[in-house]
């Protein structure tokens, strides 16, 4: 049992030159026509298999009633109802208040066949109109009638139960790292003699006290500032709520009443002040849920660095696995607690949505902007907060002092650390949360104004869930190919073990989505795009989600490609610091413009792909397959910042300088990875804007998106200039805070008795200090630009120039963002060329402390804020603005304009 809406509404066709007398179905009220529904029955699939020939007129008004459709078509295989049952049956049902017409069409085998049309204070037949109808729905009626194999029960175990299986699997992987214990047992729960550090002449038990102490000081810096943190976005969340709410509820006067659906015509939705509710309530959900996850990654990067450390005395492998391991409690954490608050949401949702999947996604819409929002001052207030002082640390340090990275004499090395957690883990933590949430809000929302919502299917409804929950599976069983299947026992091996589990991972996941495909969704179904239905298969959707994960993969390795000091375009970037810093940075930059190429056109096919066989379904599902992987992502992301801040550690804890080369090879691998993570960041960010901007552009109400005409053209040039006027913000934020962070080292330099000598201890406390003021208080002006730009634009100007804005800062800032993270990418790796030394060319350049290796440094301080805080905040620029204007779409819809009224 189902209900369709009608293909062709209206039954003209519009390339005809026929007149309206040669339509067979004239006579019939346009309304009955134009808006029609047809509420098909047939016994295998009625709401009792055995109802059939004989059915009841009272088991015919229970199928009825529970389609929620008003002006139904019935259109059955039996032909045993009489005439007389048929009558009574369409004068009951239009009797109810706002009924128009009841149509009954049998198509059985028998030579008789019954069919009418009934109209409110007449009876009307006509065997032609009937013909033409169902030539018209010929195709869908049987496609529409047909579910996926996937039952709704089984499809509510299959996703809360991938979501707990993730959190399990995740603290499985915290229980292993906590075995290792950070204490002053210099053996570290092992018997044997750590043989080479008593050779150096290393006390064990100094050392372990030592990192125990690092990692305290590096945890408390950090908690204290998402902390401090959190009370400014707690402020931020009550204000946006109250404008959610105000905004949305506005719409119709806040009207309690039920309004009809904007899509599923003929059919009643809830009324707009209960969508401003829900809406509000989901946009808390969504925030607290971000802010869950960044901390959550935070205390267990903490958790784990020093651990790292201590493990690195036993071996490369050791280590390996207990940084991977911590990185996965995050990654499986986050993509299990994301999926689980979100199907919970929509569960409970439910509850008072009932049938009303169009107002139910409509307000869910809301999840996604909440994640999204607290992502954006989560990336840029810890973008700022880490390269102010990565960039005063390696500038005093480094270029003018000629200390180590990470030396313990510099005053703004803990704030250094702290920042790999608060930006790099944090911040990167609720960045790809608001992606995988954006991208499900995106594809629910599009699913629920097509078929699937009309013919309440929730199996295939939940499609986009159910991918997320086989992602998880296949990251866990990917997973063990890093700690289990394969063994780290040279620091060669450990990038390729990570490019390993993106590859494994993706080829499972790719049988994964055929699976789901063919057992979740109905074999040929409809989807709603711009206006129109489009005729859709199972198959379609799994090259749609397919091309998304692969585009990924290729976007990810050719990040790889263009960041790795392993191939020559970064040697390249570092042979020119043969002549300078001026001769680096145009290397760099050239390098960034050059790497944009390849993932354009990657993501150019996805959407041109997915777009021919889905529509804006198909680009929601290929950004939700490129982030199908979510918690391999995650893992492989975190791993990075934990072995930076176990080389750091170990640094300070004054460690051999073998226990060094092994976090410098963890740490040079996870650049590398995590430059790999921000392209499918950016990628699916792209991807998710335009699934999102579709959405919007069909719930505003836009016919198509005309350039050529001021409103949208004006707003599609002020949208391209967006992201470098954010740039320009975070950029700038940047270096005033590195400004005075460099005048605060330097000052404890030349004031400090004894430091550079070591015997004198630095201040930390004020270089963190300094970071937490700047990020705090330099967050708040890119924020406002993000949030308040739709607002204002659609509220002045309306929502044609709001589509403008939106498309125009997709396509600039998709550019921007894949150079920026590249340069950064290519500048830090060129100065770790040089540093390491692994190759008779790299040591021509070197050592450290080189003129080269200074030019090498001044670049990688110039590509921190590029590839740390511009670079990764522009991903959500673009996909924060376009969901933040779908959420208020229905506002700007009905007001938005003002300007231009009275103009």
């Amino acid at each position: 049992m189902t209900s369709i809406r009608f293909l062709q509404p209206n039954l003209d066709d519009s390339n005809s030159k026929k007149t309206t007398s040669s339509n067979p179905c004239s006579g019939i009220p346009s309304a009955f026509v134009l808006h029609g529904y047809m509420f098909t029955v047939f016994g295998v699939v009625a709401i009792k298999s055995s109802w059939g020939a004989g059915t009841s007129r009272r088991n015919w008004e229970r199928i009825i009633e529970k389609s929620k459709v008003l002006n139904p078509l019935v259109i059955t295989s039996y032909d045993a109802y009489t005439t007389r049952n048929i009558k009574g049956l369409a004068k009951s049902y239009l009797a109810k208040e706002g009924t128009t017409g009841f149509g009954y069409y049998t198509q059985g085998k028998k030579k008789k066949k019954f069919q009418n049309f009934f109209i409110k204070g007449k009876k009307w037949s006509h065997k032609k109109c009937l013909a033409t109808l169902l030539k018209k729905l010929q195709r869908t009626v049987v496609s529409h009638l047909e579910m996926g194999m996937l039952s709704e029960g089984l499809v509510q175990i299959l996703i809360p139960a991938a979501a707990l299986v993730g959190i399990a699997f995740a603290l499985l992987q915290w229980y292993l790292v906590s075995n290792v214990k950070v204490s002053g047992d210099s053996s570290n729960g092992f018997s044997e003699k750590l043989i080479e550090e008593e050779e150096d002449g290393i006390d064990s038990l100094e050392v372990a006290i030592k990192c125990a102490e690092i990692q305290n000081a590096i945890s408390v810096g950090a908690t204290s500032f998402l902390f401090t943190q959190y009370k400014y976005l707690s402020v931020f969340m009550g204000v946006f709520s109250a404008i959610i709410f105000v905004f949305l509820g506005s719409v119709k006067g806040f009207s309690t009443k039920s309004e009809p659906c904007t899509y599923n015509e003929g059919s009643l939705c809830k009324p707009a002040l209960a969508n401003a509710g829900f809406s509000t309530l989901a946009f808390l959900l969504g925030a607290l849920t971000s802010v869950l996850s960044g901390f959550l990654g935070m205390k267990i990067a903490t958790y784990a660095n020093a651990r790292t450390t201590l493990e690195a005395r036993k071996g490369v492998g050791k280590a390996f696995i207990t940084a991977f391991r911590s990185g996965a409690v995050m990654g499986f954490l986050l993509a299990s607690n994301g999926l689980l608050v979100l199907y919970v949401s929509i569960i409970l949702f439910k509850l008072y949505y009932g049938d009303d999947w169009e107002g139910l996604y409509e307000s869910i819409t809301g999840y996604g902007l909440g994640g999204s929002s607290m992502a954006l001052f989560g990336r840029v207030g810890g973008g700022i907060y880490t390269k102010a002082a990565d960039v005063g640390a390696d500038l005093v340090g480094k270029v003018e002092r000629n200390i180590p990275e990470d030396d313990p004499r510099n005053p703004a090395v803990i704030a250094d650390n702290v920042g790999d957690n608060v930006g790099d883990i944090a911040g990167m933590g609720s960045d790809i949360f608001g992606s995988y949430a954006e991208a499900s809000c995106a594809a629910l929302f599009v699913a629920s104004i097509s078929s699937f919502g009309i013919s309440h299917d929730y199996a295939a409804m939940s499609y986009p869930l159910i991918i997320s929950s086989v992602g998880i599976v296949v990251c866990l069983i990917t997973s063990l190919f890093a700690t289990d299947l394969f063994e780290i026992k040279d620091v060669s091996e450990i990038e390729p073990s990570l490019k390993r589990q993106l590859v494994v991972s993706t080829i499972l996941m790719t049988a994964g989505i055929a699976m789901v495909s063919f057992f979740a969704l109905p074999s040929e179904f409809t989807l709603f795009n711009s206006g129109a239905e489009k005729a859709v298969k199972n198959w379609h959707l799994f090259f749609c989600v397919a091309i998304g994960l692969w585009a990924g993969l290729a976007i990810g390795y050719t990040t790889e490609y263009y960041t790795s000091n392993a191939y020559s375009p970064v040697q390249d970037v570092a042979d020119s610091c043969r002549t300078g810093a001026a001769t680096n940075v145009i290397f760099g930059l050239a390098l960034g413009y050059k790497s944009v190429i390849i993932p354009i056109f990657a993501i150019a096919i996805a959407i041109y792909v997915s777009f021919s066989l889905a529509a804006m379904y198909g680009i929601a599902v290929a950004a939700l397959g490129m982030l199908s992987t979510i918690a391999t992502g995650l893992a492989i992301d975190a791993y990075g910042p934990i072995s930076d801040n176990a080389g750091g550690i170990a640094e300070m804890a004054g460690m051999s300088h073998k226990i060094r080369e092994r976090t410098d090879a963890l740490d040079a691998a996870g650049n590398t990875t995590a430059a790999i993570g921000k392209g499918f960041a950016i990628g699916s960010a792209a991807l998710v804007s335009l699934a999102l901007f579709g959405a919007f552009v069909s719930r505003a109400g836009i016919n198509s998106v005309d350039v050529l005409t001021p409103k949208v053209f004006i707003g599609l040039i002020v949208g391209a200039m967006l992201p470098y006027w954010f740039s320009a913000m975070t950029m700038k934020s940047v270096g005033s805070a590195a400004l005075k962070m460099v005048e605060e080292v330097r000052q404890q330099f030349n004031t400090i008795p004894g430091l550079i000598e070591g015997t004198g201890k630095p201040d930390y406390a004020k270089c963190v200090k300094i970071s937490t003021d700047a990020s705090l208080r330099e967050m708040i002006p890119p924020g406002a630009l993000v949030m308040l730009t739709p607002l204002v634009t659609g509220t002045l100007f309306g929502v044609e120039t709001l589509a403008g804005v939106l498309a125009g800062a997709l396509v600039s800032g998709v550019q921007v963002a894949i150079s920026a993270s590249n340069t950064g990418g290519a500048w830090d790796n060129a100065k770790k060329y040089i540093e390491a030394g692994v190759s008779e060319h790299a040591k021509l350049l070197g050592p450290k402390g080189s003129d080269a290796h200074k030019a090498a440094v001044i670049g990688d301080t110039i590509g921190d804020p590029l590839k740390d805080t511009s670079g990764p905040s522009l991903n959500i620029l673009i996909k924060l603005m376009a969901v933040e204007s779908l959420v208020f779409a229905p506002f700007f819809a009905a007001h938005g304009g003002l300007l231009f009224k009275f103009l």
